[in-house]
């Protein structure tokens, strides 16, 4: 078992099962021994590769979404561009220089805001951006509320996954907590069932069956749309999950780019789960924006043009093997039995604002 894995072991030991949230929350985010103090998780030599990584031609997309969505604002000077969760800084490295030559204006007003815990990961953010960007111009902060206020270009690539998640079994004809407890020797953390909980008249309970939810997700939902409908601007969220809710165990552990056990050796494999889009639009519509999608992320970078851009770049790659790995890339990210229809994204806006580039045939009722 991991270090956190022992100490953990010995809390329950002393205290009792722990909410299977509190448990992703230390896995993930404990200050010595979570997930992302202590690792660089991305890429081939870490964990697990996001769009980013696949391919510039995703965040040259993003950024041109990003102008498009700024201009329609009527073009705000300043205008707050806040990734959450950054990685790598790939995707804002992308955009940058996608967008300097073509939109010199865009990019004189931005002020880039990165919310990020990972310190591995902000070096890396720093490396990324230290030859594009005006030393000073970058800030960091642990979460949204340290970002000032003002109108906002937010983007959330593979975020939400990542948030804690809270679970619920089908027990004895009702809803019980799934909790994480110790196996029967005491020696491995293992998953007991606890008190009975209210998930309203969501779904009937079949006996077994699991339900999860985001509360963090939720609430962060509600934090951006609240902020959007106060100071302006437009927030887009890529992740991979439910178009509409649904029962059923998502949670999943990741190590080596292999499966693992969640429970087996906690803060050295990444957690994650399928994202309840449905319950982040209710939740952001709640605070009083309005939501585009959520549709599949083929569909939506279909409509930004990535095609033609992925087209472009491999006709002008030194060789006919970098062109086809190009090509190659591009369909990873929008073919349906890849990334292109399992993961999905949503677009968080202002009441006023004009429609959201990318969303215009998806619109939802309260538009």
């Amino acid at each position: 078992m991991s270090p956190l894995g022992e100490r953990l072991r010995a809390q329950i030991a002393r205290t009792g099962p722990i909410g299977v949230d509190t448990f992703f929350a230390s896995a993930m985010g404990d200050a010595e021994h979570g997930y992302y103090a202590t690792r660089n998780p991305l890429g081939r030599g870490g964990d697990f590769i996001t769009a980013p990584e696949i391919s510039q031609v995703f965040g040259e997309l993003i950024g041109a979404w990003c102008v498009a969505v700024w201009r329609a604002l009527g073009a705000p000077d300043p205008i707050r561009l806040v990734e959450l969760g950054p990685g790598h800084g790939t995707l804002l490295a992308d955009l940058w220089r996608g967008t300097a030559a073509v939109a010199p204006e865009f990019i004189a007003a931005v002020r880039l805001h990165l919310v990020e815990i990972s310190a591995p990961l902000r070096a890396c953010q720093q490396d990324a951006l230290s030859t594009l960007v005006p030393q000073g111009a970058v800030v960091w902060h642990e979460s949204l509320s340290e970002v000032p206020d003002g109108p906002l270009l937010l983007v959330a690539n593979e975020f939400f996954d990542a948030l804690p998640i809270r679970q619920f079994v089908a027990e004895g004809g009702v809803w019980r907590e799934r909790r994480v407890g110790l196996s029967a020797d005491g020696k491995e953390l293992a998953f007991v069932t606890g008190s009975e909980g209210d998930l309203g008249e969501d779904f009937a309970p079949f006996e077994g069956e699991i339900v999860e939810r985001c509360p963090a997700g939720e609430a962060l939902a509600a934090e951006i749309a609240g902020r959007i409908a106060h100071c302006g601007g437009c927030a887009l969220i890529i992740d991979y999950g439910h178009t509409r809710s649904a029962t059923g165990e998502t949670l999943q552990a990741a190590s080596g780019h292999r499966r693992a056990d969640p429970l087996m050796r906690p803060g050295e494999a990444d957690l994650s789960h399928h994202v309840d889009f449905t319950r982040l639009r209710i939740a952001a519509q709640e605070a009083g924006a309005v939501v585009s999608g959520p549709i599949a992320q083929g569909l939506f970078l279909g409509r930004l043009g990535i095609a033609e851009r992925g087209e472009a770049l491999a006709g002008a790659a030194a060789t006919p093997a970098v062109g086809e790995a190009v090509r190659g890339a591009v369909r990873r990210l929008v073919h349906p039995g890849r990334m292109g229809v399992l993961f999905k994204a949503m677009a968080i806006a202002h009441p006023a604002s004009p429609d959201v580039p990318g969303f215009a045939a998806a619109m939802q009722a309260g538009r």
